[in-house]
């Protein structure tokens, strides 16, 4: 899993986290390592919160990897953007393994710069060009371009997300390097559960059951601020899954332990032009099946 901080609270990791580690999970905590310094796109604890970087701290030492999710919750120049990664480094004594663009205009190869023609057309029209030209992360020559500084210090970045709960079965060649996109070192893509009522149906217990049989792989998207804790309870079909899943005999590692296994089994994977338009397409039926473009 990798749980992006947005509308995440203090009290609604612990109950989330403290829920997993009891279960035997270990998972990706993605964190916005700076304050806020603008007006926020987002509500959620940055690491400036001593209390939420302290049960970080705590959670990393258990065996959860913390993850980049950009600098921190509204768009930030180069410059805020190399010092949210000086902070993060300074924090948890690692650059970060494992990213997931926030929604904020330095965001990496994002909007139409996902997808590749003739799908960035279709994409364009589709959402009423309202992505386009808005991120600029890769953009050189841009103030709040970052492309070399990811490239350097990044070592996988998520894209695409599935309606599957078999990620691997989706996406194949995950980690892969994408020559058209070379400012990021590797890619992978995840599966659809950014709330709790997207994720409880990504991980039915018949997908757990098809996951399990097809000796997949899943990495799963989510907030865990959005709908898992409701007045300090956790959501209880939530619960009830993750105990089932939990009793297989699974691998439930961090997303980064994950990548690195695969990268070693295969060696690395520079995807090819007809492999990256067979991920888009999917991608982009799947948004205009379940109307979420």
């Amino acid at each position: 899993m990798f749980d992006d901080p947005d509308a995440q609270t203090c009290e609604q990791g612990r109950a989330v986290y403290g829920f997993l580690a009891e279960l035997g999970f270990r998972t990706t905590r993605g964190v916005w390592p700076a304050p806020a310094i603008r007006t926020p796109n987002s509500d959620g604890e940055t690491c400036a919160n001593v209390a939420y970087r302290r049960y970080t701290l705590e959670l990393q030492a258990l065996g959860f990897e913390v993850g980049f999710h950009n600098a921190t919750k509204h768009a930030s120049t180069r410059a805020e953007t190399i010092d949210g990664l000086n902070l993060f480094e300074g924090c948890f004594g690692h650059n970060p393994r494992a990213m997931a663009n926030h929604y904020n205009e330095e965001a990496i190869y994002w909007g139409t710069a996902r997808l590749s023609p003739p799908y960035r057309t279709a994409y364009s029209m589709a959402t009423l060009r309202r992505t386009h030209r808005r991120f600029f992360g890769d953009v050189e020559g841009h103030p709040l371009f970052w492309g070399d500084v990811c490239r350097e210090r990044i070592g996988y970045c998520r894209n695409f997300v599935y309606a599957t709960a078999n990620t691997l079965a989706a996406c194949p060649w995950m980690p892969y390097y994408d020559p058209l996109r070379p400012f990021v070192p590797a890619w992978y893509a995840s599966s659809e559960g950014s709330d709790a009522s997207r994720f409880v149906d990504t991980l039915s217990e018949p997908n757990q059951d098809r996951l399990e049989a097809e000796s997949g792989a899943c990495i799963m998207y989510t907030h865990f601020g959005h709908g898992f804790v409701d007045r300090g309870r956790l959501n209880a079909l939530f619960t009830r899954l993750m105990r089932r899943l939990s009793g297989k005999n699974g691998w439930f590692v961090p997303v980064s332990t994950l990548l690195d296994y695969l990268r070693r089994q295969r060696g690395d994977i520079t995807i090819t032009d007809r492999q990256r338009l067979s991920l888009e397409r999917r991608w982009m039926l799947e948004k205009l099946w379940r109307g979420t473009l």
